[in-house]
């Protein structure tokens, strides 16, 4: 566990929201992604902390001590972005920086489109940025579009999401296995060790379930050590996955909520890094080239070759200097 390590836990919208802090000085704050927990920021916030910055990551909606609501409609992103929101205010540091990796990134990303005045620039980790596309016309939403890109034969993991209970029964029925295979099988490794012969995309075969594609490694990669894993099955043994789920269960509905700010641009100093094995959320060239036209001010954009999704855990170091020289040229 990180040393001097702050933990807060405060009473916003509704709910708990848990997160923690180490440092002084202008704050980073930071939300993961599915299906993971603050901790996984940990090599940032000793990073962080030391350049002179006061690390702060979230235990997201759903997640490790914050409050899972039972509504699915509980985690669209007017909500996420909202606990964002609330933990920035109760810093009371002035503007932040907000970073997100996974679903995070969205967080971030929207967070810094809609609060441009309490977030003062963005980072954003493995999912690129996408601005606004409006509501969509009747009887077309993004669930179905994805299911006509996966095709009869193909199932596709956030369509497999979206029935409540299902992928829940599927990934809570060993909890350990599903946290170690997932984060192997997305990562770097699994293509480097031969386990996988082309990055995993997110489609399998039709009538499979998602535990069926993971593959649990006889032993972790470097960047992961069973005391991490250990931490992982913990928080998700106590929150189980459905509050993560569902911010999957919301996919269709963002279209409409964030139909207010079509045309608007994030105008602050933004940031991306991706690895190059990463396809599992959208991580692609034409959608990293779609949101360099869209950013106003992106001052770095980098693919870490051979790195997998969990990137800021796979290349702690090479992404956490980045994240510290990105700071430091906003002061």
């Amino acid at each position: 566990m990180i040393s001097g390590l702050t933990e807060h836990v405060i009473d916003a919208n509704g709910i708990q929201i848990h997160y923690v802090t180490k440092g002084e000085g202008p704050a980073v704050l930071m939300c993961h992604g599915f299906p993971e927990s603050w901790y996984s920021w940990r090599h940032q916030i000793e990073a962080l902390a030391e350049a002179g910055y006061k690390a702060v990551a979230m235990s997201m909606r759903g997640y490790g001590r914050t409050s899972a609501p039972q509504a699915i409609d509980a985690y669209d992103i007017n909500h996420l972005v909202g606990d964002a929101v609330a933990v920035a205010n109760h810093l009371e540091k002035g503007p932040v920086v907000i970073a997100g990796h996974d679903w995070g990134a969205p967080v971030a990303w929207f967070g810094g489109l809609m609060r441009p005045d309490l977030f003062r620039a963005v980072i954003g980790l493995s999912v690129p940025y996408m601005a606004p596309i409006g509501s969509l016309p009747e009887g077309i939403d993004i669930n179905g579009l994805m299911a006509q890109t996966a095709g009869p034969d193909r199932d596709y993991y956030r369509l497999f999401f979206q029935e409540p209970g299902k992928a829940e029964s599927d990934l809570e029925a060993d909890i350990e296995r599903t946290m170690r295979g997932f984060l192997y099988l997305i990562s770097g490794d699994a293509l480097r060790n031969g386990d996988i012969k082309e990055p995993f995309d997110g489609h399998f075969p039709a009538g499979e379930t998602l535990s069926q594609q993971l593959i649990s490694p006889p032993h972790l990669p470097e960047w992961i050590t069973e005391e991490d894993l250990d931490f992982y099955v913990q928080q998700i043994s106590g929150s189980g996955f459905r509050g993560g789920l569902n911010w999957y269960r919301n996919i269709n509905r963002l279209p409409a909520i964030t139909a207010p700010f079509l045309g608007s641009t994030i105008e602050q100093p933004s940031f991306y890094m991706g690895g190059s094995t990463d396809l599992i959320a959208g991580n692609t060239p034409e959608a990293i080239s779609s949101m360099q036209q869209a950013l106003g001010d992106l001052r770095h954009c980098e693919i870490i070759e051979g790195a997998g999704h969990w990137i800021q855990q796979e290349c702690a170091s090479e992404v956490s200097s980045a994240m510290v020289a990105f700071l430091e040229g906003l002061n």
